[in-house]
């Protein structure tokens, strides 16, 4: 076994508050296993910080009409405060904006320049010409060439799942400023990951088989499609600068900047020994992250460290959780569909544990999963409640009464007694199977399945009917109830630290280790217990509804808004009889020649030849069409409309037009060409 355990967590991004998602991939199991670790005396580094640079960031600032540098200490400081008040139990929370992490993120850059491990290139990319700043992927938005969304990104439509690239989409715009994006040269690095493809393929596909089959599959199928140069580096002024001359105003792309910051905050906390953290064979490296940043971790930051070389360990194992929904639907920021951490704990005072319980009862493993109100009540009220807190409350208040709080000595004990403790080794082993393996889930379920067998034992024995005939069989009963409960509170430590730490304050001990797991002179006998106090106290149906409410009123506003966004059909007008239609002439026409009516905006002069005759038409169309796309167009008109003089020109007939759901004119035109002068009808 290695000696030391350096444990990371995804860098959260300080563009907004951590909310229940990111708890239940990555932050509450990265907790629960080194909390795990430390019990069992395991050297162990818990790292993690904000990430601090990329667009997103920018974007923020733009619209709250201040810096990024007060965007990230904004959402710093309640990240890292929420952390701290949920018992995530870091050992550095630090930042990638901090003077430690731009002079080594800078320095890494700057080794792998010098030893020519980049390529460097000029392409065309996407620029806002108005905002003046170049567009990724996710910053441009259009119209779904697939489903007709007018939302769709340019790497995505959420609507209808397909994968897109900005070239396809129709109508595309800048998210930033909403100007129509142009393409436009730079220079940047590019990380040629494709030379590491086939060290990755021995590394992954045959020295980590035994990784997550979501991780392991998604690496593979990476690797199978072919990997390509990544960029290294963007033209942005927030972030870390690209340490190279000729380099100014670009800084080093957020994907490769984030992961370096592990190092640096390492180096952050510990600058006289980080080197043996991760550069000594002794040290196991585990990455905790949500699927999302399973490349991120498994290909790109191994091929940066391979490249980097100096003795850089990898990453032992990457357990990667799928994505947790609220309440039927894809939690999403952008649309505030989330349950914000900082938010709960206002809301839900002194139920962290609830929270932490729920997120591992229901985590999304392998697969998403879904949380919803009502499961996280009925959980609370009929397992923490109704088993856990209910047998240690039973066992210590029968104990105060009884045998005035002190541990009593055991008699003889009989078959069921033996049969309770007796499950204690066992579920103790399942325990430590479940977490070694990073399934937390059940790994907690048979933390419960330790209380259950404790409530069920006191309900079958009932000690409180015994005591009225049997005191020493009562005493045999209770120190048996005890023994369960001091083991209970080593069992749940890594799940549930709040409510262990008030069950030690009940049972008047200081906090076991791992080891203590099964002993069972934990509390001798004679040691007094403190008064009995509740574990948990019932979560009721009006602070359930709180929640559901504030959901609906998010439902209600987002439908709202997008109704009020949605293009407006016009009304139906007024019927008319089949006679008055045949009256209109509605012909087939070619345009010969068109030019702007001077000192107007709207208007264009046409020359058109109608098959019947040649004439003159005055439209307001020159806003959606020059003179250049008109001539030689074919269009329809409506031939016998009344002659009228507009700017001094008489007009002799319409265009036909239709009017598009985002107000836009477009022609209207036969599909084939047809002769001037078909009738249309």
């Amino acid at each position: 076994m290695k000696k030391r355990n350096l444990i990371t967590c995804a860098l959260p991004y300080a563009n907004g508050p951590v909310h229940i998602g990111h708890l239940a991939g990555v932050y509450v199991p990265a907790d629960i296993y080194v909390r795990y670790l430390r019990m069992r005396g395991r050297e162990t580094l818990f790292v993690c910080g904000s990430d601090e640079h990329g667009v997103p960031i920018t974007m923020a600032a733009r619209k709250e009409g201040c810096s990024p540098q007060d965007i990230v200490d904004k959402y710093h400081n309640i990240i890292k405060r929420s952390f701290s008040d949920f018992g995530i139990t870091f050992d550095i929370y630090s930042r990638t904006s901090s003077p430690t992490h731009h002079k080594f993120a800078s320095s890494f850059f700057r080794k792998l320049y010098d030893e020519g491990k980049f390529i460097e290139q000029e392409s065309e990319q996407f620029y806002d010409p108005e905002a003046r700043v170049f567009l990724a992927d996710r910053y441009i938005m259009g119209t779904c060439p697939k489903c007709g969304n007018p939302d769709a990104y340019g790497d995505q439509c959420e609507k209808c799942g397909s994968t897109l690239s900005p070239e396809e989409l129709i109508n595309p715009r800048s998210k930033v400023s909403g100007a129509q994006p142009v393409k436009k040269m730079t220079k940047h690095w590019y990380l040629p990951l494709n030379e590491y493809e086939p060290w990755l393929r021995e590394w992954i596909l045959e020295g980590h088989k035994e990784w997550k089959s979501n991780v392991y599959g998604q690496c593979k199928s990476w690797l199978d499609g072919g990997l390509q140069p990544r960029a290294v580096s963007r033209d942005l002024d927030w972030g870390v600068p690209v340490p190279v001359e000729g380099a100014e105003g670009k800084v080093l792309y957020v994907w490769f900047d984030a992961p370096i910051g592990y190092v640096s905050n390492t180096i952050e906390l510990l600058p006289d020994s980080w080197e043996q953290w991760w550069k000594s064979p002794d040290t196991r490296l585990v990455h905790f992250i949500g699927k999302d940043n399973i490349v991120f971790h498994c290909i790109v930051f191994p091929s940066m460290l391979k490249a980097y070389g100096d003795g850089f360990i990898l990453p032992e194992n990457v357990p990667a959780n799928e994505f947790l929904n609220l309440e039927g639907d894809k939690i999403s920021t952008s649309r505030n569909w989330a349950v914000w951490l900082h938010e709960y704990l206002q809301d839900f005072p002194g139920k962290q544990d609830t929270l932490r319980y729920v997120l591992t009862a229901n985590a999304p493993q392998t697969a998403d999963n879904d949380f919803s109100w009502k499961d996280f009540q009925t959980r609370h009220n009929s397992e923490l409640v109704g088993i856990f807190g209910n047998f240690v409350n039973r066992a210590v208040v029968l104990t105060h009464k009884y045998f005035d709080g002190k541990v009593p000595a055991p008699g003889e004990l009989q078959p069921i007694d033996r049969e309770a403790l007796a499950q204690i080794p066992t579920l103790k082993a399942a325990i430590e199977e479940n977490i070694e393996a990073y399934k937390f889930r059940e790994a907690l379920r048979e933390a419960m399945n330790l209380a259950r067998v404790g409530n069920k034992y006191i309900s079958d024995t009932e000690p409180w009917a015994v005591a009225k005939t049997d005191l020493e069989r009562t005493a045999t009963i209770l120190h048996t109830c005890i023994e369960l409960c001091a083991n209970l509170s080593v069992a749940f430590a890594p799940f549930l630290p709040f409510s262990v730490e008030k069950l030690n304050r009940i049972l008047n001990i200081e906090a076991p280790s791992w080891d203590d797991f099964g002993r069972d002179d934990l509390l001798p006998v004679g040691h007094m217990l403190n008064p009995a106090e509740l574990l948990f106290s019932k979560i009721e149906d009006e602070e359930i509804q709180k929640q559901l409410d504030r959901l609906d009123a998010i439902r209600a506003a987002r439908k709202a808004a997008e109704e009020a966004a949605a293009p407006k059909v016009e009304p139906a007008k007024a019927p008319c009889t089949f006679d008055e239609f045949g009256k209109m002439d509605i012909r087939t026409a070619t345009v010969l020649a068109a030019e702007r009516v001077p000192k107007t905006d709207k208007l264009l002069k046409l020359s058109i030849d109608t098959g019947l005759d040649k004439r003159t038409i005055v439209s307001g169309i020159a806003e959606y069409y020059t003179p250049e796309e008109m001539v030689g167009k074919q269009i329809c008109i409506l031939a016998n409309l009344q002659p009228r003089v507009i700017r001094g020109i008489e007009s002799c007939g319409m265009i036909l037009m239709a009017k598009e759901k985002d107000g836009k004119m477009r022609i209207v035109a036969p599909e084939e060409p047809l002769a001037n002068g078909s009738t249309v009808g």
